[in-house]
């Protein structure tokens, strides 16, 4: 049964609702989720190439959501590259869409309650940047949250994360280091920027575009930033990488479409896959190596 998460609730209501998720969950997932993936627009089958996936729609976890919007499978990929437990998101909700926040990023929730430590985002953006182009990837390394709201305004549960949490540090600096080896070792041109989500549907304005430039801002989307924000809320390491799908309006000549983010993402994918999976590799022997080090794996 799907219950929607849009109406408000207490802290003992979403902990009833985290164990009733992750129940379903732990009932497919056979190794101790690590690492959360949560794939954008027109990335989802990044997640067929991992080994040996185990599926599960969002149709059969409790309180989530139906999926709105084309691109957005809504399946829960579950797999184990290395040993190091992997649940691949291919879908988000959206703000747009209608729902409310907490509904927005219940999955990064229920993710954390089921072991999850590191959270990889993917997104497809509009450069902002004009040295950026369709099919450019972008680690990013900052972001602006100019989505007019905030997915922890309300009453703060001091068992999920503290009241005010630092985003000094809101993409993990070891992380995207990682992810810069990775991109070397896999001979994948990778960008590097400040991401600035709104809230949508529409697509930016020329105006807004320069506006979004002038902050600072090399990409534009409406997603990522809400995830980004509860997961270091709730003590998660995080990196974010965007696949620029289109110039932002006034930079290119062509009308945006969500099509042709779509088939952006699409023609990218052999690229992102080649550094998720790389990347993920690199997790895996960092999960090793911690183990190593705590005494904790047993040597053949």
């Amino acid at each position: 049964m799907v219950l929607l998460l849009d109406a408000p609730v207490d802290a003992i209501a979403l902990s009833r609702r985290l164990t009733d998720s992750a129940a379903a969950i732990r009932a497919v997932c056979q190794t101790p989720a690590r690492v959360g993936l949560i794939l954008g627009s027109g990335l989802g089958a990044v997640a067929d190439a991992l080994p040996d996936v185990r599926r599960l729609p969002f149709a059969h976890i409790p309180h989530f959501a139906p999926m709105g919007v084309e691109g957005h499978g809504g399946v829960m990929a579950i797999a184990a590259p290395g040993g190091l437990g992997v649940i691949a998101l291919q879908g988000r909700y959206h703000y747009y869409e209608g729902h409310d926040m907490a509904a927005v990023t219940y999955p990064v929730r229920v993710l954390r309650a089921l072991g999850v430590t590191t959270l990889i985002l993917t997104n497809a953006a509009g450069g902002v940047n004009p040295a950026f182009g369709p099919g450019d990837l972008m680690l990013m390394v900052d972001h602006l949250n100019l989505m007019g709201v905030h997915p922890l305004r309300g009453p703060n549960d001091a068992t999920l994360g503290p009241r005010f949490p630092d985003m000094t540090g809101a993409y993990d600096p070891v992380l995207r280091q990682m992810a810069r080896e990775a991109a070397q070792a896999t001979g994948v041109s990778l960008k590097e920027g400040v991401y600035a989500a709104l809230s949508g549907p529409s697509y930016e304005t020329p105006a807004e575009v320069r506006m979004l430039r002038t902050l600072g801002a090399d990409a534009v989307g409406m997603s990522t930033v809400p995830e980004a924000l509860v997961a270091r809320h709730a003590g998660m390491r995080v990196l974010g990488l965007s696949c620029i799908c289109n110039a932002a309006a006034g930079l290119g000549d062509a009308p945006l479409s969500h099509e042709d983010v779509l088939a952006a993402g699409e023609r990218a994918k052999p690229r992102f896959q080649a550094l998720l999976l790389t990347i993920l590799q690199r997790l895996a022997a960092e999960a090793d190596a911690a183990m190593d080090s705590k005494g904790l794996k047993i040597s053949p």
